[in-house]
């Protein structure tokens, strides 16, 4: 037997196996349930999503002689010559090769008589944004007093090119872009059904470069069968794609957090030799980065990310402020590629500038320990400032620590990432010799993971100078002020100090006076640096 491509073997032949349109079967199918069938349907979206498959199912539907459940049977001779292209009743047209209005006119004569075996005379046009002004005007008459024993179903890629007299006379469905997981999920139960081989990190790549589209990601399923002799790798589909893993990305990133420029240059190089596609290298860094930024801010959606492993390593290699930079960076710099002399040289500025540009961290500021009669003080001296906190006991003198002895310590101990934002959302309950007890707030317990708590304690060992033991216990601390409520309150302060400073200018007080101003909501920043702004 001649070989059958996947995206044809594995076409869908009733509703229950289109994947990723569920609102569109469901009103589908109860149209056929409650019998309230529309004359004209006209299905939307991009290529390979779906269109013609639903419109061919519904042409079954329509005809079925055994349809059960809205679903046709697939048995009866109706299912068998639809499916065969026998079926006198049912007629695809290619509007991109029949856009004359002589044959509008040729199609239009023969609607007036009756089906000769089913109940309908279905008409599948696709890519019906082809047929030109004229054809559209002979159709319209059709599509707004069709025959009852009519029915017209309408598919195209571009709805825009559509006259709204025609858009108006049709029930109009747009089909969705298929997501990652569904692509994944369809190719993985396809390969099982094949006795074929697979790596799950090789069909989410090949889901990635499909951009939404089934019958592209079957086309590369197909060719990266064929490319790794009967077996889907990571390596192989990599290879055939030119495509650079998550895993090469994130030792790049890895390399700029460290702020090791040879190996990311040496990164670069290694890339170069499998895969001059620059672009989809600066869209992966974009991509983990988001991702990055994501577990970041909201813990638990490092548990759902792609690539895990990589990104858990990136959150605790970049501060957030460095997430949002690098990731405008990036952006920036994949429109720039295009000016560079070549994609590798612009991409390789575009690591330079990630290297030559850190964000300033305003919540992080040195502190200076200075030694002195019964007890120790800690002063904090950040540039561009007079504030000094004084800290007049240590945390073994009191039997209940203060709450500035734990946000001198964090602020010295100049954390980022995930460790960062465990120790913010602590509080000290005891500090020894030998140990040092934390208290997690409850609503942050997605902070607290074995390698994050690694971090916090190799930092504050050498902000101790000491080896000691952490031990962080999870509870309510609603009603206390840990160190991420102090700086979040620190922040307002700072922009109601700004905003009252605004409001107390002569100049600003003179311009509403003289000429109805205001100030925009929203548009008064406090100068960094300064508490006087």
């Amino acid at each position: 037997m001649t070989y059958q491509a996947l995206a044809r073997k594995w076409r869908p032949q009733d509703f229950n196996q289109i994947v990723g349109q569920e609102s569109v079967v469901q009103s589908l199918m109860n149209a056929l349930k409650f019998d309230r069938l529309h004359h004209a349907y006209l299905f939307t979206g991009t290529r390979g999503v779906g269109k013609t498959t639903i419109a061919r199912v519904l042409a079954k539907a329509l005809n079925c002689e055994a349809i059960e459940a809205a679903n046709p049977c697939g048995q009866c001779s109706v299912c068998r010559d639809i499916d065969a292209d026998n079926y006198i009743d049912f007629l695809e047209i290619d509007a991109a090769s029949r856009t004359k209005v002589e044959d509008t006119r040729d199609l239009i004569d023969n609607i007036q008589y009756a089906p000769s075996r089913g109940r309908y005379k279905v008409y599948l046009i696709d890519e019906v944004h082809m047929l030109s002004g004229h054809s559209f005007n002979a159709l319209l008459k059709t599509l707004e007093e069709p025959p009852a024993h009519v029915k017209f179903l309408l598919a195209t890629t571009d709805p825009q090119k559509i006259p709204v007299t025609v858009l108006s006379r049709c029930l109009q469905f747009s089909l969705k872009h298929l997501t990652v997981n569904q692509l994944t999920a369809q190719m993985k139960t396809i390969l099982i059904q094949e006795s074929i081989g697979y790596e799950e990190s090789a069909l989410a790549l090949i889901a990635h470069v499909a951009a939404g589209s089934m019958r592209d990601g079957l086309s590369l399923l197909d060719q990266a069968i064929v490319f790794g002799e009967g077996q889907v790798s990571i390596a192989q589909v990599q290879l055939m794609l030119g495509a650079v893993g998550h895993q090469a990305v994130g030792e790049l990133l890895l390399m700029v957090a460290s702020n090791d420029a040879a190996g990311a240059l040496q990164k670069v190089a290694e890339i170069a030799a499998y895969s001059s596609d620059f672009d989809s290298v600066c869209d992966g860094v974009i991509q983990l980065l988001h991702r990055t930024a994501l577990a970041q801010v909201v813990p638990g959606t490092l548990a759902l990310a792609e690539s895990r492993a990589v990104v858990e390593e990136l959150v605790g290699a970049f501060t957030p402020e460095e997430v949002q930079l690098y990731y405008q960076i990036a952006l920036t710099g994949r429109q720039d590629l295009q000016l560079a002399v070549d994609l590798r040289s612009g991409f390789e500025m575009l690591l330079l500038r990630m290297l030559a540009f850190r964000p300033l961290e305003t919540d992080q500021i040195p502190c200076e320990r200075v030694s002195g009669g019964e007890a120790e003080q800690q002063i904090l001296s950040p540039k561009g400032t007079e504030e000094v906190l004084e800290v007049t006991e240590t945390p073994e003198a009191s039997g209940v620590p203060e709450i500035n002895d734990w946000v001198a310590m964090v602020a010295a101990m100049n954390l980022g990432g995930m460790a960062r934002q465990l120790a913010n959302n602590c509080i000290l309950n005891v500090l020894t010799e030998a140990q040092c007890h934390l208290l997690l707030d409850v609503r942050f317990k997605e902070l607290h993971g074995k390698k994050t708590e690694q971090s916090l304690l190799k930092a504050l060992e050498r902000y101790l100078g000491r080896s000691i033991k952490l031990v962080i216990q999870t509870q309510s601390l609603e009603n206390t002020t840990t160190p991420a409520v102090l700086i979040n309150e620190q922040i307002k302060s700072r922009q109601q100090a700004a905003e009252q400073a605004i409001d107390d200018d002569e100049a600003v007080r003179a311009l509403k006076d003289r000429f109805s101003a205001h100030v925009i909501p929203g548009t008064i920043e406090p100068v960094k640096g300064s508490e006087e702004k």
